[in-house]
């Protein structure tokens, strides 16, 4: 049976889950192995039994630390995962650790090191992304402006166009080599071909979208991109007495920010929730822990929760726009309040507004207020309701993970 590695970056919940999800459908056709340099979603992988290669240099608390910051978008670089540094000291080893496994394929989704260590290693590279992070994306002139730089004289420049920033954001990310010049540095040792811009760097062999044709809408992609169906993860965890016992007789409001929320905006946002007329399922507990925030009687705090069975409880999602959560929110039928942390989320979340079925607030100006008021405006709006109902419908026809070991199987296998 051949082997198939697993890399993933292990303190980011939706990449582990993904990635989890795709092996545990692979795991009947090929030998599974996962290699990830630390995190606190390690033990996921652990429980479901897979051999794990902790890979070294592991990564220390201050720098998990640091990539929270980047996952909060709270850095210029918003890719700005790896140093050359590092890039050195990961690459050589995970050559010699495929060498000595000799993959079929390597599949990764964030963990960068090995967009190059597997095009050195001769190695098939498989990513895992989204329509939202292809080139035909930026293409299309989609991404919208950053709103950590969204200032007034920007707005200024461009006349306060909305397309107009958009198509020159796009340009720009497609045009900017600055993102890849540590991976070119280490790249040129091994005689790789020189990166273009990000997106030319973490596209695959074969890259599998973790969505549908109809979220995005492209005329039509690359034979390289292969949809498979969303990819949320299924973790089998107990949902906790507290949610499972909640009253339903108000509206019922999911908020959850994944790895990336900034905890002083959630800590506003869950006290702007006191004597509303709804009840709030909060899964942040990890984002507030440093902090002294009243919680008010009509919020329920609580630490990670299987979200693909708790989401579904809602009438409304407060999210950031992870891919995972975005998904889930879809096929749970729920529309979505937004706050996008880096320009990625914004993009997934922009998906969504484009469909009639959210609403993006700004991370650098929206305010408790701000979300409440979204919230109340999606609560009353039937064609919002209508559109995501439609949209869930259309998703339940894909299985992510069976396709995506089909298409592992066909090429790999």
């Amino acid at each position: 049976m051949k082997t198939l590695v697993f890399a993933v970056a292990g303190y980011n919940l939706a990449e582990t889950g993904r990635m989890l999800e795709i092996a545990k459908a692979a795991q009947k056709h090929f030998n599974i192995v996962f290699a990830s340099y630390g995190g606190q979603f390690e033990e996921l992988i652990e429980a479901e039994d897979f051999r794990l290669e902790k890979m070294s240099p592991r990564l220390s608390n201050e720098k998990l630390a640091r990539l929270r910051i980047v996952l909060s978008g709270e850095t210029i670089n918003t890719v700005g995962y790896l140093s050359k540094k590092e890039l050195e000291q990961r690459v050589p080893k995970e050559i010699s650790f495929f060498k000595e496994i000799n993959p079929a394929a390597v599949l990764t989704g964030w963990c960068l090191s090995t967009t190059i260590s597997t095009r050195a290693a001769r190695v098939p590279f498989v990513n895992v992304l989204h329509s939202t992070s292809v080139r035909e994306y930026y293409e299309a002139g989609l991404q919208s402006w950053p709103d950590r730089t969204d200032f007034a004289f920007v707005r200024w420049l461009f006349r306060n166009n909305e397309v107009k920033m958009s198509r020159f954001m796009s340009n720009l990310v497609l045009k900017l080599p600055a993102a890849v010049k540590a991976y070119n540095a280490i790249g040129a040792k091994y005689s790789l071909p020189r990166f273009k811009n990000f997106i030319d760097l973490i596209e695959g062999d074969h890259t599998l979208l973790a969505d549908i044709p109809e979220w995005v809408g492209f005329p039509e992609i690359r034979p390289t991109l292969h949809y498979v169906g969303p990819l949320p993860a299924r973790i089998d965890k107990p949902i906790p007495y507290e949610v499972v016992s909640l009253s339903r007789d108000k509206p019922i409001v999911y908020f959850a920010m994944g790895s990336s929320g900034k905890p002083a905006l959630v800590a506003e946002i869950l006290q702007g929730f006191r004597d509303r007329p709804y009840r709030v399922i909060a899964p942040v507990k990890s984002h507030i822990k440093q902090m002294k925030v009243d919680i008010p009687k009509n919020v329920i705090v609580t630490g990670f929760v299987p979200a693909h069975k708790v989401n579904s409880m809602a009438d409304i999602s407060v999210i950031h726009g992870g891919q995972n959560t975005v998904m889930n929110a879809c096929i749970s039928g729920t529309p979505i309040v937004g706050i996008g942390m880096h320009p990625e989320q914004q993009a997934n979340l922009d998906a969504c507004v484009r469909k009639g079925f959210a609403i993006r607030l700004s991370k650098k100006k929206a305010t408790a207020v701000d979300v409440l008021d979204a919230i109340d405006k999606l609560l009353e709006d039937k064609n919002a309701k209508k559109a995501v109902d439609a949209f869930s419908l259309q998703l339940k026809k894909w299985n992510g993970p069976e396709n995506a070991a089909r298409f592992l199987l066909e090429h790999y296998g």
